[in-house]
């Protein structure tokens, strides 16, 4: 047994979709799925995505089951043929039958030669093609940052397309009547989504690259104890971090935030400098 609340799950294709013309779904099914757990609402998970002419990804030995320190062992495979690794959200984990839905945000409906690994496998991924998934087997687990404390008053969700899954997801899960205020950068209004909730939302979609921050320091923020959860390109979300904190007075400790990607730096060069593992 290990003592690691998250396991290797190997899985498969069963059918993609677009949701948007960015943003393509791919729903997995596998015959170990049924032991991963759901976690919270911004759970993010491990892929790894196979090298062109692979048949599957290359995965460290786990034999043993012990995951534990999985991400050594995946650093000590060579670079050119171990599984390609990315970080995404469960945008959700289905029961009877198991299956697990992954949203991928290409950016671009057009293909690119600037497209990353995980946006060229999401454009071509067929039915049958295989990937590696490390998630959870624990619903506790250190992989999600969705924490509203219980004197929550109102919430603040920014984000940009990157964290656009786990803005779904957080929405589904708010009880009734919760005040939100909600800011989404995309890259064209063509790529909002409808957005299930039955909290008091208001959802506000952005199509100007950084234009987050001045939308919510202008405003006018509900009264009482406040929750906010910022995610996507790191600068962003520091920059909207430092207004709430700084400007707005909200303590710290009830602003959440991640950065998901850093603009002009590549996923490969934060991995190899160690800030995306």
């Amino acid at each position: 047994m290990t003592d690691s609340p998250y396991r290797y799950f190997d899985v498969q294709v069963l059918r993609t979709e677009h949701v948007t013309p960015a943003m393509i779904r791919v729903t997995f099914g596998g015959a170990e799925l049924s032991g991963m757990a759901a976690g919270g609402p911004d759970q993010r998970i491990k892929i790894f995505l196979p090298h062109p002419g692979q048949d599957g990804p290359v995965m460290p030995d786990t034999g043993s089951g012990d995951t534990a320190d999985w991400y050594a062992a995946w650093c000590a495979l060579d670079p050119s043929v171990r599984g390609i690794m990315r970080t995404y959200t469960t945008r959700q984990l289905r029961r009877d039958p198991d299956e697990l839905i992954v949203d991928f945000a290409v950016h671009d409906p057009v293909p690119s030669p600037a497209d990353g690994p995980a946006t060229s496998w999401a454009r071509t991924a067929r039915p049958g093609a295989r990937i590696g998934v490390l998630g959870p087997v624990e619903e506790e687990n250190a992989a999600y940052d969705f924490r509203p404390p219980q004197d929550t008053d109102w919430l603040l969700l920014a984000a940009d397309e990157s964290a656009l899954p786990a803005v779904a997801n957080i929405l589904e899960k708010l009880p009734q009547g919760m005040p939100t205020r909600v800011w989404i950068e995309v890259h064209d209004l063509a790529d909002r989504q409808d957005l299930p909730t039955e909290a008091d939302a208001e959802i506000h979609w952005l199509t100007r690259e950084g234009a987050t921050t001045a939308a919510i320091r202008g405003a006018d923020l509900p009264e009482g104890t406040p929750y906010a959860w910022i995610a996507g390109e790191s600068a962003t979300v520091k920059a909207v971090r430092r207004h709430l904190v700084g400007e707005r007075g909200i303590d710290r400790k009830k602003v959440s935030f991640s950065g998901y990607w850093r603009k002009g730096t590549t996923t490969d060069q934060l991995i190899d400098s160690g800030e995306s593992a």
